[in-house]
């Protein structure tokens, strides 16, 4: 299994630039909730040591619930790691589409992060388009969570973010089992869907 690697982060630093975010989204196939962004950044000296404990860190996708929660935990344990959070609902979802929201979180999460000295700063970000709105050197990668260590990090804080969301609102609106699928379309969800109809978190612009 390939791994995430810290080289494309050692050689941008090496150009010369002084702050790398990186930025990726989970929750846009969901059929309820938000999506959740997170935009991380790492110091230079942290690209420049090795970190046993997060080796097999790698795509959100590709662990199971506690393999995530142990590498966020290891993560929270950096002192340079500064991250931030951005999401939006499913009434934006529906009023601008799912692409657009999972945009507009990434502009919030990256506004939160970074200061007013942008000059020598680059933002990676997951997939084949840069961000739009952003006056800020941009480098998109096409699986990025699988090929790049700060994008990784991102997927990962994104990911248990949102389950700890989803986990409340299946207190809130218990019928559906959000703890169990996050809203994803499983069988079990389509089938409370029928019998139960769409709850507030659920996207109205997306097809059952």
């Amino acid at each position: 299994m390939r791994l995430p690697t810290k080289s494309l982060e050692r050689s941008l630093f090496n150009r010369g630039y002084k702050k790398i975010i990186a930025v990726d989204e989970v929750g846009m196939g969901s059929l309820a909730g938000p999506v959740v962004v997170c935009a991380v950044s790492f110091d230079k000296i942290f690209f420049q040591k090795s970190h046993k404990s997060l080796h097999w860190l790698r795509d959100s996708k590709l662990l199971l619930p506690h393999q995530r929660e142990n590498f966020v935990r290891e993560l929270l344990k950096i002192k340079s790691l500064k991250f931030e959070v951005g999401y939006c609902y499913p009434k934006t979802i529906d009023r601008i589409n799912i692409y657009q929201s999972s945009r507009l979180a990434m502009r919030r999460a990256i506004a939160r992060l970074i200061n007013s000295y942008t000059l020598n700063s680059i933002i990676l970000v997951d997939g084949k388009n840069e961000i739009k709105g952003l006056n800020l050197n941009q480098a998109a990668i096409v699986k990025g969570d699988r090929k790049v260590f700060s994008i990784a990090s991102a997927s990962l804080i994104a990911k248990v973010f949102r389950d700890k969301m989803m986990i409340r609102y299946a207190k809130k609106f218990p019928d559906y089992g959000f703890e169990k699928h996050k809203g994803y379309g499983t069988k079990f969800h389509r089938a409370m869907l029928l019998k139960y109809g769409r709850s507030p978190i659920h996207r109205f612009s997306f097809r059952f």
